[in-house]
């Protein structure tokens, strides 16, 4: 890999073969050989080294996905990178290869909320225990560990609330006691943070985000260390959690630009921080603030700050914050988010899932914003507008 992501992005792939500076869209469920012999000659490929993109049937890629899955694990720095149809198919991938009945897991309090229901409900018809720890005290993970502990699975930061944690902390106390670890980085991306390089074994991304970029494909990435890549090969073959053809082309069309893009939310996302921190009634959930316990622990391990904040506002009445979202004009309210435009949500507290260690006030609401692509100014002076609705 060369020495600057920014140069590697842009030159990752150029087909020689047919002259396009894009890799060609390749669109098939069979593989055809001129003869058994040649087909044979494949499948031992693929046995002595199953990264290779020695593929015999469409469930297994083509070239368009492999070429897709050899740029993340040179952004990652991991051993391999699986695709999968979707961010959460990403997260159901890392559950399905480590866990098995009478396990137990332990994952931070503020997941995404699909994560907590499929660990803490669905896990739980298969004897498959799951436990809680408090991003801000560590020491709950050493309070919930047990021997059957399999894997300690961290957001970060925390999904709506934004709290970031000591990751070297978390990874030294699983090497210590041989645990897997995973860790969702939809939030930074490998661009900010590459969680296999830092220790972790499986890292997550939601390829809808980010990597797309445009908000016009689903998709989601497992970047794996070598320790864990025979489990998770064996469940992807298994379960047929394959990402299309056509949704790693435009993934890796949109990719190109991720330095670009992600440099501008930043910015963006900074801009919005400093002007919103000087209301009284709103606590802005971003590392900005140099003297916080997050900015501390986002300046040690990331280069770099995405477009995705929380908002606790602090008012007594409830429908002047669905006033304040609803007045927004350069804002859409959606779910997702990760693309060009700008978005608003409100974040109910039964939306939260069943916090455990959540503590909100009466009259806090938390609203989160994806900062976009649009000019800082125009965000700004929308945001100053609707800002009289808050009472």
């Amino acid at each position: 890999m060369v020495k600057s992501v920014k140069t590697f992005l842009k030159h990752t792939y150029k087909d020689y073969i047919t002259r396009s500076v894009n890799p060609p869209l390749v669109r098939t469920s069979t593989m055809v050989f001129k003869s058994m012999s040649d087909l044979r000659k494949v499948q031992r490929k693929n046995l002595k080294n199953p990264r290779g993109g020695h593929f015999e049937y469409g469930r297994q890629g083509t070239a368009t996905t492999f070429e897709l899955e050899k740029i993340l694990t040179n952004l990652e720095e991991s051993y391999h990178t699986f695709l999968t149809p979707t961010g959460f198919g990403s997260v159901f991938l890392c559950l399905f290869s480590i866990l098995r009945p009478n396990d137990e897991i332990i994952i931070a309090d503020p997941i995404y909320s699909p994560t907590r229901l499929l660990t803490e409900d669905y896990l739980k018809e298969f004897d498959i225990k799951t436990k809680f720890y408090d991003p801000n005290n560590l020491d709950t993970i050493k309070k919930n560990f047990t021997k059957k502990t399999k894997l300690i699975y961290v957001e970060n930061p925390g999904s709506n609330t934004f709290e970031f944690q000591d990751l070297g902390k978390i990874i030294s106390f699983a090497k210590k006691h041989r645990v897997l670890t995973a860790i969702d980085n939809t939030w930074a991306t490998p661009y900010f943070l590459k969680p296999i390089k830092i220790g972790f074994d499986l890292s997550i991304v939601s390829a809808t985000k980010y990597y797309s970029g445009h908000s016009d494909v689903m998709g989601g990435s497992l970047a794996v260390s070598k320790r864990v890549f025979n489990k998770v090969i064996k469940a992807q073959n298994m379960t047929g959690l394959r990402l299309s053809p056509d949704d790693a082309y435009f993934i890796m069309r949109g990719i190109r630009t991720l330095d670009v893009r992600l440099d501008r939310h930043q910015d963006n996302a900074i801009k919005i921080a400093k002007f919103l921190s000087k209301k009284k009634n709103i606590e802005v959930l971003y590392p900005h603030k140099k003297n916080s316990k997050n900015y501390k622990y986002w300046k040690k391990y990331y280069t770099g700050s995405s477009g995705l904040m929380g908002l606790k506002i602090k008012v007594q009445n409830k429908n002047s914050v669905d006033k304040f979202i609803n007045s927004l004009k350069l804002f859409g309210h959606g779910y997702s988010w990760g693309g060009y435009e700008s978005l608003a949500l409100h974040q109910e507290i039964k939306e939260q899932g069943n916090r455990k260690y959540l503590k909100l006030k009466k009259n806090e609401y938390i609203v989160r914003l994806h900062i976009g692509l649009e000019d800082a100014k125009d965000l700004i002076n929308d945001i100053k507008h609707s800002l009289r609705f808050l009472k």
